[in-house]
């Protein structure tokens, strides 16, 4: 047997406990998913092993060599995802943490998205598209030597804790580009939502957390 197939169903071991019963449900990630999470750290095996330990527990990533985080307030976040799944592409994963929402996207995203709006479209964050509409809220952007917390392999019962929207399953997701986001941005921007009127993607809280229909992902 070659290394390679030894350390495949190595990980496989230590992967598709955290996932067999969940493979169904959008807001717990599958043993593909775990593997790519893992594959942003230096060491995958060991952080593997350490989600086996602790599923329900929380992981900080590095961002820029697998994946980079635009972190933007919920409810601006809801109308770019809102906009994402109803007109776009779909989206990468997504998580919740600390009142913002995360949206995971293709490396060099944070680097230029905050010049996209700029220099494109004449936007900068915490102002209006071209004057009109409502304003960008600041957006975080996470690269190249940033960390981010992200949620566990399965859902916590603790409120505060980090929750996946849209989790990974794949080893290798889907990411949007930073003109994607863009696109979504400026959209959510403009968009004017008449008083009473619910556009949201989003169920009520006491719904299932399965909301997305992943297989739309491009």
């Amino acid at each position: 047997m070659s290394a390679w197939l030894r350390d495949r169903e190595h990980t496989a071991d230590i992967v598709t406990p955290l996932g067999e019963e969940s493979r169904d449900r959008v807001a717990e990630v599958t043993p593909p998913g775990a593997e790519w999470l893992a594959s942003a750290q230096a060491h995958p095996r060991s952080a593997l092993s350490q989600w086996k330990d602790r599923p329900t527990a929380p992981a900080v990533l590095p961002c820029g060599t697998v994946f980079d985080v635009v972190n933007v307030p919920t409810v601006f976040g809801r109308r770019m995802l809102d906009r994402l799944w109803s007109e776009g592409p779909g989206s990468g994963p997504v998580a919740m943490h600390r009142g913002r929402m995360m949206l995971f996207a293709a490396r060099g995203a944070a680097q230029r998205l905050p010049s996209l709006l700029e220099w494109e479209v004449g936007v900068r964050p915490g102002r209006s598209p071209r004057g009109r509409g409502e304003a960008v809220p600041p957006l975080i952007c996470h690269g190249s030597g940033d960390a981010v917390t992200v949620p566990p392999l399965t859902p916590s019962d603790t409120t505060s804790a980090p929750r996946w929207l849209v989790a990974p399953d794949t080893r290798h997701p889907w990411l949007p580009a930073p003109e994607v986001l863009l696109w979504a941005c400026v959209r959510a921007a403009r968009d004017q939502v008449r008083p009473g009127v619910r556009i949201s993607i989003f169920p009520p809280p006491d719904q299932g957390a399965k909301v997305y229909d992943v297989s739309r992902r491009r």
